[in-house]
């Protein structure tokens, strides 16, 4: 299943105001990120969720917000005891909003996919095989570890084991038995 989160929408929403396009305040983030949380919660029955998070029409975001928005979404969706099998994908993210999320995604150790006019790339904190694999797995549209090792010249040990933290960190998913990166395009 695939959701979209228009993030202007919901913060319109949450503040109650339909002039206000700005992401600023821990309290607004993480008011923002309980509404995101509770539209997650109603598709908790179906299964793998892939939701598009859009910053698209969000003029501005600030240290604090993308901590809230962004960084404690990830990290609650990537802990040992997620609430569902959800991954996500940002989009319209800006150079407004990239200096903010870069920062939280350095100081966590966290990492997102990305799509840019049409492109899907991961950014953040990665390890050269996480990084190789989730290449690899995006190039391939639906792999499986072996394949993946042959892509990137390693062991199907080290891919399978860089598939699965792509997996924990909700940047790959593992659809009948293949992983499918986030974002991958359709077949």
């Amino acid at each position: 299943m695939m959701n979209h989160i228009d993030i202007s929408s919901v913060l319109r929403q949450t503040l109650a105001c339909d002039l206000y396009s700005n992401l600023v305040t821990r309290s607004t983030g993480a008011a923002v990120r309980d509404q995101i949380e509770m539209l997650l919660g109603e598709s908790h029955d179906r299964g793998i969720v892939l939701t598009v998070i859009d910053f698209s029409q969000v003029s501005m975001i600030d240290f604090s917000c993308a901590d809230e928005v962004v960084a404690k979404l990830l990290m609650r969706y990537a802990s040992d005891d997620p609430p569902q099998d959800a991954y996500f994908l940002f989009r319209g993210v800006s150079g407004d909003h990239w200096d903010a999320i870069e920062a939280v995604l350095e100081r966590h150790g966290l990492a997102l996919a990305v799509e840019d006019s049409g492109n899907v790339q991961v950014v953040g904190v990665l390890s050269d095989d996480e990084r190789r694999a989730w290449d690899a797995t995006y190039r391939l549209r639906r792999a499986e570890p072996m394949e993946v090792a042959i892509a990137i010249g390693t062991s199907v040990e080290d891919a399978a084991d860089a598939l699965e933290a792509l997996r924990r960190r909700r940047l790959v998913m593992c659809v009948d038995g293949q992983y499918v990166a986030v974002g991958s395009p359709r077949e």
